[in-house]
């Protein structure tokens, strides 16, 4: 397995919402409308930058209040880092727009 996959598969790591061209929270909202959101795990070379199709079933938006950017989102959704299949789950504080996550390898 790649070294970047096997490490982020292993217990939470630090997570950000990579949005532009504005970090907000309004910015965030049509991401997750589009069902399409950009993850930066921030703790590797560089910042590791993915994009990440939602799987609407799999993630809860439920403790989200983004009119007073106050709660949590739980995304996850499915995309290939390294030619390797994952899932990635993270979760946002409404508030930073920072959380945490991690990759779960998915067999085929």
């Amino acid at each position: 397995m790649n070294e970047l996959v096997q490490r982020l598969s292993q217990g939470n790591h630090p997570v950000e919402a990579s949005l532009r061209p504005e970090k907000t929270i309004a910015a965030l909202k049509e991401s997750i409308d589009r069902g399409y959101v950009h993850i930066k795990f921030t703790q590797t070379k560089g910042g590791t930058d993915l994009g990440v199709r939602l799987d609407p079933k799999a993630s809860n938006l439920k403790e989200a209040d983004f009119e007073h950017e106050a709660g949590k989102v739980h995304l996850v959704g499915n995309l290939t880092l390294n030619y390797i299949k994952v899932r990635c789950i993270a979760d946002i504080d409404l508030k930073t727009l920072e959380g945490s996550g991690h990759l779960e390898p998915i067999e085929e």
